[in-house]
């Protein structure tokens, strides 16, 4: 936040306060219970692989929600700027890393159902491994630093305040990269759900009343599922963001705390921490029982 523009501060604090200690929560919960089913999963499976980095990436951005937390609490920032613009970036890093393990796992079983294959997977567990410690590795000699260096560089703010970096949209360059960001975001969100709609009203089509005894349709709910997160977390944030930038972009002040609504759907991003824990139990047998009975209730009645 600029230092002569402290009269923007925190607002829905409640709200936010207990949005991100739900999500410290349900995250962590769903964090401890993938990892009793991981030990199950195919380690050379490519999803595997990417449900793994998804859990790396979860881990780290919870990691950071306790100082989120206690900002909101104290209204006060007290663990230095440096920081500050890590815990919000951090925030970014996860939606976009999270989206982009998220089409990954989509691709690959996109590719299963296409190609009638029952999985891809690398040849042995080193290249998993591998492939995931060359994109972490990216991640952080380029990402990292980048934002170390860029992140809330462009004015000065207050130290006791913190998540307030609006004013770097003043410059040109910056609202570009939002727009391609956001314009890219959407586009394959939408592609995305037309192959899923093509793909189960195939599968309706063919199997029909079987179609619940087929195990390649329970795995196109998972991919709805997957494809259900990002239009409830992901996709709001991205729509609001166009508007965001259109109003506030040179505004020097909260323009009736529209900054503050860009947070909120900001902050909704998060909850895709819930999705691991969603994860399993949408593949636990009382969860397929269910949606057998509400088939049977709604095609016999």
């Amino acid at each position: 936040m600029s230092a002569n523009n402290s009269s923007c501060k925190p607002i829905l604090t409640p709200y936010l306060t207990g949005l991100y200690g739900a999500v410290l929560i349900g995250g962590l919960v769903g964090v401890i219970s993938i990892l009793f089913l991981l030990v199950k999963m195919n380690t050379r499976s490519v999803t595997t692989t990417a449900v793994v980095n998804l859990v790396v990436v979860h881990s780290v951005f919870l990691l950071t929600v306790p100082f989120r937390l206690t900002y909101l609490i104290k209204h006060k920032w007290t663990f230095g700027l440096p920081f500050c613009k890590f815990v919000s970036a951090m925030l970014h890093i996860h939606m976009y890393l999270t989206f982009l393990f998220y089409l990954v796992i989509l691709v690959i079983r996109y590719l299963i159902f296409f190609k009638r294959k029952d999985k891809v997977e690398f040849y042995r567990k080193l290249h998993a491994v591998a492939a995931s410690a060359g994109l972490w590795l990216l991640v952080i000699v380029i990402m990292v630093p980048l934002i170390a260096s860029q992140y809330g560089s462009l004015d000065v703010y207050d130290t006791d305040n913190c998540f307030n970096f609006h004013k770097e949209l003043a410059w040109a360059y910056v609202r570009v990269i939002n727009y391609l960001i956001v314009a890219v975001v959407i586009a394959i969100a939408l592609i995305l759900l037309v192959f899923q709609i093509f793909i189960i009203m195939s599968m309706v089509r063919k199997l029909r009343h079987s179609l619940l005894s087929h195990q390649e349709f329970w795995a196109q709910l998972k991919n709805l599922f997957f494809i259900g997160v990002i239009m409830v977390c992901f996709l709001p944030y991205q729509l609001f963001r166009i508007y965001y930038l259109y109003t506030v972009a040179l505004s020097n002040d909260c323009n009736n705390n529209i900054a503050y609504y860009n947070e909120i759907f900001l902050s909704v991003t998060a909850i895709s921490c819930f999705d691991l824990l969603l994860f399993v139990l949408g593949g636990s047998h009382w969860f397929k029982q269910q949606i057998i009975d509400l088939w049977n209730y709604v095609f016999c009645h």
